[in-house]
C-alpha cells in the first residue's frame, strides 16, 4: 500500500510565509510567493535559492528544511550540452574530384556519378556512404 502526502501540508508555502515572516522586506521571497501562488510552484534553482534563506533562519523546523531538500533533490534537472566546434577546418578533398571527372569522361551521361558531382558541387564533400559507391564505380569503370 502506497502511502500518500497530506495534500493539507504545502512546505513550500510555509517556508515561503515563515521566511517572508522573518524578513517582510526580502524582494526575492515576494516575488518566489507570487510566482508559487500563480504557477503552483517553483523551479529547482528557486527552491534551492529558497533553501538557502531558509536555513539561516532559526525559527524554521529543520524537518521542514529537509523535507524541502528532498523537495528539490526529486525535481527533475535539465542538462544543457557544452557547445561543440562544428566548424571544424575539413581537409581538402582532391580525389573525389578527379574521379568523378575520370568516370564522367568515360561514361558522361552516368546519373548517378552526375548526381554525385553536384552534391559535391554544392557541398564541397560527400557523406562516406556516397564516397564508397563512387569508388565503387571508379574501380568498375577506369580501371
Amino acid at each position: 500500500m502506497q502511502q500518500r502526502i497530506n495534500p493539507d501540508i504545502d512546505i513550500v508555502a510555509y517556508v515561503l510565509e515563515t521566511v517572508l515572516q522573518a524578513k517582510p522586506d526580502d524582494v526575492f521571497c515576494k516575488s518566489l510567493q507570487m510566482q508559487y501562488m500563480e504557477r503552483g510552484g517553483l523551479s529547482k534553482k528557486q527552491l534551492e535559492g529558497l533553501h538557502g534563506k531558509a536555513s539561516r533562519l532559526s525559527d524554521i523546523h529543520p524537518g521542514k528544511l529537509a523535507t524541502l531538500e528532498a523537495i528539490i533533490k526529486k525535481k527533475h534537472v535539465t542538462h544543457k550540452s557544452v557547445a561543440t566546434a562544428t566548424l571544424l577546418k575539413q581537409e581538402i578533398d582532391l580525389v573525389t574530384p578527379q574521379m568523378i571527372d575520370a568516370i564522367l569522361t568515360i561514361s558522361p551521361q552516368h546519373k548517378r556519378v552526375v548526381l554525385f558531382k553536384s552534391k559535391f558541387e554544392k557541398d564541397g564533400s560527400l557523406i562516406p556512404a556516397d564516397k564508397a559507391e563512387l569508388e565503387k564505380f571508379y574501380k568498375i569503370l577506369v580501371k
